[in-house]
C-alpha cells in the first residue's frame, strides 16, 4: 500500500522541481525528503527520480505516480477540511511549551483569538527553555513549543517555522550605548546556563565583561540597572513585557535570536494544534514583536 505522506512528499516535489523547495514548502529537512523518496521507489518498485546536474528531475513513472499523488493528496487533504469544518473544533486540547517573554507577550494574543473561534478548545501552558521544550516535543508531553536560537540551524527532526527576529538591546542609564564602550562597566547577566551567547558577542567585541550581579528576573535586572547598579543585554520581547522607568534601550547590531514555532512528527498536525499554529502567526502579525513598537530606542553607530 501506497503511503500517502510520500505521496505528498512526491507531488511537492513535482510541484516545486527540486528537493530543497520541496523541503522548504513542507519544513522538512533535505535528507527527510530523499528519505521518503527512497522509501517510495522501494514500495513501489520504480524509479521515480534521477540526478539532472546538481538537481533531480523526475523520471516517466515518477511524472505518472506524481500527478496521481497530487489528486490522491488533494482529495484527502479536502476530506480533512470537510471533516475539521463538520466538528468544528468543539473540542480539542493543545499543549505548549515556550520561554517566559513569548508566554508574556505573544501566546495571550493567540489564546485570545483560540476562545473567539474555538471556545471549545483547552490550551495547556508550559514555561520552559528552547531545549527543554523540545525535549519535551519529542517525548510527547507538548503538541507545539515556541523556541528561539541565536543560530540559524534547527534540529532536522523538527518542523520549524520561522516567526520573526529578535532583536537585542543594551540596557544602561546613557542612550546611544554600545558593548566594547562598556567593557569597563559592570555587568548583569543571567545564570551561567543562559549566558552563552552574551559572552560570545562581548569575545567579538573584544572584551571579556566583568559580571558583578547574577539575575534571571527581568525585573529584577532591569531594577539593577535604573539604580545603576550595571547594564545588561535583553531581547526585545522581553522588553515588550516590562521597562523600568529611567532605563535607555541601545539596539545591538548583528546580535539577535531567531524565533521559531516547533511542531513534531508527520503532517498535518492535529486540527487543534493547527488552530494553534494559525492564532500564533496571526498573533506575530498583529504584535509585529520583532519592531521596536513602544520603545524609545537609540541606535549606536557602532558595536
Amino acid at each position: 500500500m501506497l503511503d500517502i505522506l510520500r505521496l505528498r512528499v512526491l507531488a511537492a516535489v513535482a510541484e516545486h522541481g527540486s528537493v530543497t523547495k520541496a523541503a522548504k514548502h513542507l519544513n522538512y529537512s533535505q535528507p527527510a525528503v530523499s528519505h521518503h523518496l527512497a522509501r517510495l521507489e522501494a514500495a513501489t518498485g520504480a524509479r521515480l527520480v534521477q540526478r539532472a546536474g546538481r538537481g533531480i528531475r523526475l523520471t516517466p513513472e515518477g511524472e505518472h505516480l506524481a500527478r496521481r499523488a497530487t489528486e490522491i493528496v488533494g482529495r484527502v487533504d479536502t476530506a480533512a477540511a470537510e471533516l475539521s469544518a463538520m466538528v468544528g473544533l468543539r473540542t480539542g486540547r493543545v499543549r505548549v511549551a515556550g520561554f517566559q517573554s513569548a508566554l508574556a507577550a505573544l501566546v495571550p494574543h493567540a489564546a485570545g483569538t483560540l476562545r473567539r473561534e474555538h471556545p471549545g478548545l483547552e490550551l495547556r501552558l508550559i514555561e520552559a527553555h528552547p531545549r527543554v521544550a523540545l525535549d519535551l516535543l519529542r517525548a510527547g508531553q507538548v503538541d507545539v513549543a515556541v523556541v528561539f536560537r541565536y543560530d540559524e540551524a534547527t534540529p532536522d527532526d523538527i518542523r520549524a517555522a520561522h516567526l520573526f527576529d529578535d532583536p537585542m538591546y543594551l540596557l544602561s542609564l546613557e542612550p546611544g550605548q554600545t558593548l566594547a564602550g562598556n567593557r569597563d562597566s559592570a555587568w548583569i547577566a543571567g545564570c551561567e546556563n543562559c549566558r552563552r551567547e552574551f559572552l560570545e558577542a562581548c569575545d567579538k567585541a573584544g572584551f571579556v565583561p566583568p559580571i558583578a550581579y547574577t539575575s534571571d528576573d527581568i525585573i529584577v535586572q532591569q531594577a539593577l540597572v535604573a539604580s545603576g547598579m550595571g547594564v545588561i543585554t535583553m531581547p526585545g520581547l522581553a522588553l515588550r513585557t516590562h521597562r523600568a522607568p529611567g532605563i535607555e534601550a541601545s539596539v545591538l547590531r548583528d546580535f539577535q535570536r531567531h524565533v521559531y514555532l516547533a511542531t513534531y512528527g508527520d503532517p498535518p498536525d492535529p486540527p487543534a494544534t493547527t488552530a494553534f499554529v494559525s492564532a500564533l502567526h496571526h498573533a506575530v502579525q498583529q504584535t509585529r514583536p520583532g519592531e521596536p513598537a513602544g520603545l524609545s530606542i537609540q541606535v549606536p553607530e557602532a558595536m
